[in-house]
């Protein structure tokens, strides 16, 4: 149990920096990072829904694992086409899926400061205020329609720095807390 949380606090870690690489990405690339994501979403539905086309025309339709193959790559097309040219509301979408995972990734360390302070580490306290930290981070991005792409790639690169923080107290200290 203890290799499996160790190794689980070393992929948090590995995540953390990944957060961290993409939230500097947005600081640097404010006006072309939300294009970028979305020219690349979009690209990826309409190759999925050409393939889906061409499967349907070679098949002829004729197997019934094959009979929604044109409806379904018609309808992915039309999709990767509006998610490229409304990156507007991906913009949002992805502003709120961030702010959730950063609210979710906060209450975990919110109950890891809990089991911290249980265990009589010194340093729940200091992980109490990183993770509330977070969560107010996460709700600010949710309900801040104004947020801006700076704001998140800042807020995204914050969490990632708490949370490699939080995450190597935890790997330090995982087998106090399994006591």
């Amino acid at each position: 149990m203890k290799d499996f949380l160790k190794k689980t606090g070393w992929t948090n870690i590995l995540l953390s920096a990944v957060f961290a690489i993409i939230g500097i990405f947005m600081i640097v690339n404010t006006g072309s990072a939300i294009k970028v994501i979305s020219y690349i979403l979009g690209g990826a539905f309409i190759a999925i829904g050409a393939f889906k086309i061409v499967n349907y025309i070679i098949s002829k339709g004729n197997s019934d694992f094959y009979n929604n193959d044109l409806l379904y790559g018609i309808i992915t097309i039309i999709v990767g086409l509006i998610i490229i040219f409304y990156s507007s509301l991906i913009e949002s979408m992805f502003r709120i899926v961030i702010g959730v995972w950063i609210i979710y990734s906060g209450l975990l360390r919110l109950s890891l400061s809990l089991k911290l302070h249980s265990a009589k580490i010194n340093i729940w306290s200091a992980s109490l205020i990183l993770s509330i930290i977070m969560i107010i981070g996460g709700l600010y991005m949710i309900f801040n329609s104004g947020t801006l792409i700076l704001t998140i790639g800042i807020i995204m690169l914050i969490y990632s720095v708490i949370d490699l923080i939080e995450s190597a107290i935890f790997v330090k200290y995982v087998d106090k807390v399994l006591e």
